[in-house]
């Protein structure tokens, strides 16, 4: 399958301005100035729609007292199928880049479409913060959502946990974490979005689309390397969730992944993972686009419908 022409199209600039050093690779930049370039990227890629009704910036207390930025979005309009439904959101850029703000016109649209609330929660990134930190900021997310389910108008049984690439990990660590204790109530779908399952990148797409699809595998081992304490820590299930047991407690799954990424063959062997670990599973490979397919809003029509993908889901599970 060939790439959709408008997404062609955009990666030949892309590679123009690296061929003429206007715009460098990630892994050749510094963390700070990997992020700028990133937020200026999601600015080009994602529709900024109209404001919802209302957007709240919320401050978190992380468990050990740090305090974590988050957004909560209502919907306009809530779906009457999905009252008292909400999902929380986890963001995506290799656990090094990526905001509340670079994912903030998905996040709306989510709460749009689907017609529920969406907290997005921003975890701390590395290497300032590394391996297991974001991972106890996702859970701590939750733990607040919960907390405060009654006083938002949510029910804390009707919610589902969202993430796109290292947030769908982050995402399906939460699902597993939560699968496995009676303290908290457990998501009711996980959607993951083209995930990182294992950093061992020893897979076949992630040589196959190495370079010139978006996400460099160059790149992707920066992020780990960022990101890890150790190289042992990349063995761990909560970085490498395919690396781990599957509990069939585990909410249901909705797993979107792109055709042209080097995380093609983890995301489908992890679609494949949960499924043999008795977890309902629902696979749709999206033909012709490439990561982080589902901000493209501005490019490509399939981001649009990646997003009715989640909405069904949602409507079917919540």
């Amino acid at each position: 399958m060939s790439l959709n022409p408008d997404l062609a199209a955009y990666l030949k600039l892309v590679e123009e301005g690296r061929t003429t050093g206007k715009v460098l690779p990630m892994h050749a930049l510094t963390p700070d100035q990997a992020r700028e370039q990133f937020e200026q990227s999601s600015a080009l890629m994602a529709p900024k729609a109209e404001e919802p009704e209302q957007i709240d910036n919320l401050t978190l207390l992380a468990r050990d007292g740090h305090a974590l930025q988050a957004r909560l979005y209502r919907p306009p309009e809530a779906d009457p199928h999905l009252l008292g439904a909400a999902v929380m959101y986890l963001h995506g850029g290799g656990y090094v880049v990526g905001s509340l703000d670079s994912h903030d016109a998905l996040c709306w649209n989510l709460a749009q479409e689907a017609g529920v609330p969406v907290l997005s929660v921003g975890y701390r990134l590395a290497p300032q913060w590394r391996f297991p930190t974001a991972v106890d900021d996702a859970l701590d997310g939750w733990r607040w959502l919960v907390d405060n389910a009654a006083e938002l108008g949510i029910e804390r049984n009707r919610l589902a946990v969202m993430g796109d690439s290292v947030g769908a990990s982050l995402a399906t660590v939460l699902a597993s974490q939560l699968a496995e204790q009676a303290q908290l109530p457990a998501p009711r779908l996980q959607v993951l979005v083209y995930p990182v399952t294992d950093a061992s990148r020893s897979r076949a797409s992630t040589q196959r689309y190495a370079s010139g699809y978006l996400l460099e595998q160059q790149t992707l081992e920066w992020f780990y390397r960022q990101y890890a304490r150790q190289p042992a820590d990349r063995l761990d299930p909560r970085f490498s969730p395919l690396l781990g047991a599957v509990s069939p407690q585990a909410a249901p799954a909705l797993l979107l992944v792109a055709e042209c990424d080097p995380l093609h063959d983890e995301g489908v062997a992890y679609a494949r993972h949960l499924e043999e670990g008795g977890v309902p599973v629902s696979l749709q490979v999206m033909a012709g686009v490439t990561h982080d397919f589902m901000r493209m809003g501005l490019i490509i029509e399939e981001a649009e419908e990646g997003l009715a993908l989640v909405v069904e889901a949602l409507r079917e599970r919540l």
